[in-house]
């Protein structure tokens, strides 16, 4: 039997882990939410990080699970979407989780899918499916990602329309940002498409990439360029695998914070 979450008694600050406070819950639909907690004033991050977040088990020991951060490094709360996996020992309990509830958070953010990771180029492009969205949420409302690239390109395939989190705020270019100027918004570009439903846009990404659709935003060239292009990969772990493997026949080569390149995986997943 679980635990009850609203017993902050339970849990136990670290050195490793802090208690934040749950802020707001926002359901997309039957299994996919975004919760919002509070930001320890010193936890700092940068763009396209995860953290460790999670609640005590029976035993009083953390349960924990890496979760990238959505929110804008700016962002005074600390935002996170997650699927609720039902027989998932984490996630079928956050999905009851309610404003005023604590949560565990970690106080060491790390990750690959950051810029510091890729070389300089024109455009960056951001390939995603299902959850893997979250840490491109972060990166998209970032000035400094306009500062570096031409444009910003967000992927997202999901396999229903109700799936695509977040796309009444990128179709409006992530209207009343407050950090964003409108020509850097300008220069955001949302492909969403669905796999399973009929959409606007239906397909794989890996079919858009091959048949011109993923491009026909863009100003720059209808294909993929090693030169100019930049990616970042996050999602499942064979759409990963797949495109990795795509993008290097096309002459990439995956990156690393100590070792720049032109494409970068996230490897954290959530279950």
């Amino acid at each position: 039997m679980n635990m009850p979450i609203t017993d902050r008694e339970q849990f136990k600050e670290s050195g490793a882990l802090s208690v934040e406070t749950v802020t707001s819950v926002q359901q997309w639909n039957e299994e996919l939410f975004t919760l919002k907690m509070t930001r320890p004033p010193a936890f700092r991050f940068r763009s396209g990080e995860f953290i460790m977040i999670g609640l005590p088990q029976e035993n009083g020991k953390p349960l924990l699970r890496a979760y990238s951060v959505a929110s804008p490094a700016y962002d005074e709360e600390l935002e996170f979407l997650s699927i609720i996996v039902q027989d998932g020992p984490l996630t079928s309990r956050l999905q009851h989780i309610k404003p005023g509830d604590p949560i565990y958070l970690g106080k060491k953010p790390t990750g690959t899918l950051v810029t510091d990771a890729l070389l300089p180029g024109k455009r960056l492009f951001m390939l995603s499916t299902g959850t893997g969205l979250a840490p491109f949420m972060s990166l998209a409302r970032d000035p400094d990602v306009y500062e570096m690239f031409e444009e910003v390109i967000v992927v997202h395939s999901v396999r229903r329309v109700v799936d695509l989190a977040y796309r009444e705020l990128l179709e409006s270019k992530l209207e009343g940002d407050p950090l964003l100027e409108d020509d850097q918004r300008e220069r955001l570009i949302y492909v969403p498409t669905v796999t399973r439903e009929s959409f606007r846009t239906q397909g794989r990404i890996q079919t858009l990439i091959e048949d011109g659709r993923l491009f026909e935003q863009s100003k720059g060239p209808q294909r993929f360029v090693p030169d100019e292009d930049r990616v970042m990969l996050c999602g499942s772990m064979a759409m990963i695998k797949d495109h990795a493997a795509d993008l290097e026949k096309r002459g990439f080569e995956e990156g690393a914070n100590n070792k720049p390149g032109q494409f970068v995986i996230e490897r954290a997943f959530v279950g």
